[in-house]
């Protein structure tokens, strides 16, 4: 089992437009991160998770010509799911066109379809990319071309009542745009050997963790090892924050290759 880490920045990417700070203008390739996402390879198959805006410079350069067999979404904010339309590659195959089989909550499922009514349409026009939408629910487990998954909830934020869906591929798992998660969800948890887990900054943020509350939501799983992402340029240098993580904890960086 293999993750790659597509992404590992924030909604804005790091270096940030227009900011001249010193991990916006960092020469350490660590620094630079496109917007979160991420791909599972396992039982020979390639699983997407999530697809934002530089889903397609991802590609080229971590998975040119691999194959992609599903999409797992997170949520439905434009960071995580604004790439969506360059799949259309992907909605062929040997035989011709496909529906590209997509795993999400029915709310992010609605909102792709306000975003890209093409695709949707009952006259569509010719060369849209086509996709085959598979509801999902916290805790029932269902299997994306043919890998069991586990859908676990947290919230992205109480105040405007979004969830997030992180997912458990048994040893591992991957949370995203978490701000609290409940305690039958860091149950859900226990086990994994490798936690991917987001952490913006030390500062506190209104639908985000901060660093101290990735680090304590990693205390209570207590996988072996965890890795920090979705990181802003507020958390700081790579080569300064790495060192001060506990032991077996450690900041992401695009390509960051995970293998259990």
């Amino acid at each position: 089992m293999k993750l790659t880490i597509l992404g590992s920045g924030t909604s804005t990417g790091v270096p940030q437009l227009r900011c001249g700070c010193e991990v916006c203008r960092s020469t350490d390739p660590r620094d630079n991160r496109l917007r979160c996402s991420a791909l599972l390879e396992t039982e020979g198959k390639n699983i997407l998770i999530d697809c934002g805006p530089d889903f397609r410079e991802q590609i080229l350069r971590y998975h040119r010509d691999g194959e992609l067999d599903a999409l797992l979404l997170t949520h439905q904010h434009y960071d995580h799911v604004g790439g969506v339309d360059d799949l259309r590659p992907y909605c062929y195959d040997k035989d011709g066109p496909r529906d590209f089989p997509v795993y999400c909550t029915r709310e992010v499922a609605d909102a792709l379809r306000r975003s890209i009514p093409y695709s949707f349409a009952k006259k569509r026009y010719p060369g849209v990319p086509t996709y085959d939408i598979h509801i999902i629910t916290p805790f029932e487990p269902f299997r994306a071309a043919g890998v069991e998954v586990m859908p676990v909830p947290a919230m992205h934020s109480v105040a405007y009542n979004l969830q997030v869906m992180g997912f458990r591929f048994g040893p591992l798992a991957y949370m995203t745009d978490v701000k609290t998660i409940a305690p039958e969800a860091v149950e859900a948890l226990r086990g994994v050997k490798v936690l991917v887990i987001n952490a913006l900054r030390i500062e506190e943020h209104l639908s985000h963790m901060s660093l101290s509350q990735a680090l304590e939501v990693i205390r209570r799983v207590n996988p072996k090892r965890a890795y920090l992402t979705h990181i802003s340029h507020h958390l700081g240098l790579h080569r300064e924050v790495e060192p001060t993580l506990p032991e077996g904890v450690h900041l992401a960086y695009d390509g960051l290759q995970i293998t259990i």
